[in-house]
């Protein structure tokens, strides 16, 4: 049995060091194994069951993740909590809707900015979106987890740099069928509907609107800033479907 982890370990780390986007694989890979070892994926039994399980979950997400009324008043340590909820999911859908995302328009942009670049703005503007929710609702005491912002920030950069790349969208009124829309089409409406949502959502559970926004905007201003027009590619292929979750 070890044996065989050990080979398929081997495989998957090779094939990562191999890949044109060895940072995104990377980062999906970590997300999965964070969440599949903590309380949230139900596979770890040391975390017990029932209300039990539910308190364990309610203790790890205030220990990793951002508690706004906690950051800006509490211990220095938690200024490393955005970094952390970066990596911590709470649910299946929450994991699944957010890896979707990074694989699809992470590994081209990782290609054009590079592995390092990549990586340092990945994390930085995950960062600051959580930040930029945190200081908006500085009272609450919900806690905040998932890569949301982080992976809003490659779809700003992904806008401005592929903006004519074909991306595929499900959409409900059009019983979910699968229709392909330039890049500039469907991120900027992804983006419309993240404001509408963060000009109705509450400080109680939920999704972290406000992130996506300040990580789509900063992810998109980073491009121009970094990349100039230049850097922009006509069309590329991109397909994707819409929504993300967080608890």
């Amino acid at each position: 049995m070890i044996s065989n982890w050990s080979a398929t370990a081997g495989r998957f780390f090779r094939a990562v060091r191999g890949s044109s986007a060895p940072m995104t694989h990377a980062l999906i890979a970590l997300c999965c194994l964070i969440f599949v070892i903590g309380p949230a994926s139900g596979f770890n039994p040391a975390y017990g069951t029932g209300d039990g399980l539910l308190a364990e979950q309610r203790a790890y997400f205030r220990r990793w993740g951002v508690v706004p009324a906690n950051l800006f008043d509490g211990p220095a340590g938690e200024a490393l909590t955005p970094a952390t909820a970066l990596f911590v999911h709470g649910s299946w859908v929450h994991l699944l809707g957010n890896m979707l995302f990074l694989y699809v328009f992470g590994v081209m942009t990782e290609e054009r900015m590079g592995r390092v670049q990549f990586t340092l703005f990945y994390v930085g503007c995950g960062y600051l979106a959580l930040i930029g929710y945190a200081a908006a609702n500085a009272a609450s005491q919900q806690s905040l987890v998932g890569a949301s912002g982080a992976i809003s920030a490659v779809l700003g950069a992904f806008l401005f740099l592929f903006p004519g790349a074909r991306v595929t969208s499900l959409l409900p009124f059009l019983f979910f069928l699968p229709l392909r829309f330039p890049a500039w089409v469907v991120l900027p409406f992804w983006a419309a509907l993240q404001w509408v949502a963060a000009r109705q959502a509450t400080q109680g559970p939920g999704v972290a609107y406000l992130a996506h926004l300040v990580g789509f905007s900063l992810g998109f201003v980073f491009a121009w800033v970094r990349f100039g027009r230049r850097a922009r590619v006509r069309a590329a292929p991109a397909p994707a479907p819409e929504g993300e979750k967080q608890p």
